[in-house]
Order: structure tokens, then sequence, then C-alpha cells
């Protein structure tokens, strides 16, 4: 086992651990012996994902219910963990998300959109990042010791069609990690680090149907997007594990505040 790259031990709080993302990535840590603080609002898909992950074979696993959005609610976490454990590790960011009145149908123009649902899609993806991040964040600055991985995105790096919302919130996101690892840095030391990953094009719950039609063949969305992927092809979720956990581990301790591409390309790549 290379050491340099190991997690095991390490106590990682994960947001969002109820989702498909989330649930992958707990998945892949609670594998490689990380002690796995899974996080979600919704107390049915927190407690399935719990039972799922134990039965992997470790206890080191807690589920706790968490609106990333409420300061208290975020500090009770922490509380929780650091009585249980002593300290925190790392924070992975993932709870967020989109919505159909903040996203644009192609012959929709951004006029119609809906202002209730922009907000709520921008704090979602933007404060649900930046409050886990100051909170928990507070914890790894009293340790000197620390590795928060927030989730970006394409969208974050370049136009792309029908997203505004979703788009806005992921550059906040993108923006907030090199700011965050530049104050970590400065005022606590080298041990501090903040960084993200941008998924590319993987097929999930979220944006399924714009990019399956009913029958599984692919939507004209899903032709543009492999035109312009050099590898030609969608990402499996478990292609970020890697990268993620590269992020928090020692391997990573000279890098802070990137925003990772895992994207076969896309965000490289001119179309010509």
């Amino acid at each position: 086992m290379n050491e340099l790259f190991s997690i095991e031990g390490k106590v990682a709080v994960i947001t969002g651990a109820g989702g498909v993302l989330g649930g992958n990535v707990a998945k892949s840590f609670v594998e490689q012996g990380a002690k796995v603080v899974a996080l979600d609002i919704r107390q049915e898909q927190l407690d399935k994902r719990v039972e799922e992950l134990r039965a992997i074979g470790t206890g080191d696993v807690v589920g706790l219910i968490c609106n990333v959005l409420d300061l208290d609610s975020i500090r009770k976490v922490a509380d929780e963990v650091v009585a249980k454990w002593g300290r925190i590790d790392i924070l992975i960011n993932i709870a967020g998300g989109n919505m159909p009145g903040a996203t644009l149908r192609p012959d929709q123009p951004i006029f119609d959109m809906k202002i209730e649902d922009w907000n709520k899609v921008t704090n979602l993806n933007m404060n649900g990042t930046v409050y886990p991040s100051i909170i928990i964040g507070e914890v790894m600055a009293r340790q000197r010791k620390g590795a928060i991985v927030n989730i970006s995105s394409m969208a974050a790096l370049q136009a792309i069609t029908n997203v505004p919302g979703y788009s806005a919130a992921k550059a906040a996101v993108t923006n907030f990690t090199m700011w965050m690892a530049m104050e970590m840095a400065h005022k606590y030391g080298d041990g501090v680090r903040v960084n993200a990953v941008a998924p590319g094009f993987f097929i999930g719950d979220q944006n399924r149907a714009v990019l399956l039609n009913p029958d599984g063949s692919l939507t004209e969305r899903s032709h543009k997007v492999l035109a312009n992927t050099p590898m030609g092809r969608f990402g499996d979720i478990t292609e970020l594990n890697g990268a993620i956990q590269f992020l928090c581990s020692d391997a990573a301790s000279f890098i802070t505040g990137v925003n990772l591409p895992i994207d076969g390309g896309f965000s490289i790549y001119s179309g010509v």
C-alpha cells in the first residue's frame, strides 16, 4: 500500500452523502479505511446510505442530519464529530444541485427564468459550500491541519447553455475555493488546504433527461458534449474518486487553491 496517498484512519465529513455523487465518494472513502461522517438533510436517504456503508465492513461510519444552509446545524455536526474522534481531517462539500425553474429550455429566454428558483440554486450551491467550509474550516484552523475539497463544474469554466443559476453558483464556488485556500495558508500555515474538482459530463439522476432520450438513445445535447470531449465518452462516477482522495492525502501536501477538471479533456478542447 502506498502510504503517500493513504486516507486510512482520517475523519472525513461528506455533505450530500445521501445523493449519488456523495454516496459514491463516501463508499470509496470507507473502502480506503477512512472514518466517514455522512451528512444529508433527508433522514430516509441518510439511513439508507449509512446502512450501505456499514455493510462494507467497518463500524467507522456515522450518519448525521445536517442542513448545510443552517450554521447552527453545521456547528452541531462539528461538535459531535470532534467529541467522538477529536478532530476533523477532511471536508468534502458535495451537497448541491439544480432545479427545473433555474434551467432554461433551448428556446426559452433568460427573462422567463423563475427568480425564486435562481435564488434557491445559487444559495444551495454557493452558501451550501461556504457555510460548512467556515464552520469546519475553523476546526481545521485550530488543528493547523486539514483538507477541504469542493465540487465545481464545467459550467464554472465556460458558458454552458441552459443552466445560468447553477453556472453562476459553481463559478462562485471556484473563486471561493481560491480565496479560502489563500486565507487558510496565510493565517494558519501550510497544513490546511482547500481545493476543488470540476467534474465533466457524467450521466446521473439530475441530468439523465437532458442527456438521454426515453428510449436510451443520446439527445442532441449529448452529441454536442461528446463532440467536444476528446476522449469521446461520458465519465463514470467512480472516476472522480481517485482525484478527490489524492487532494485529501499527503501526496497533495503542496497543492492548494486548484480546480482540477475531471472531464475527458472537455475543458481544454477548442472544438477545432
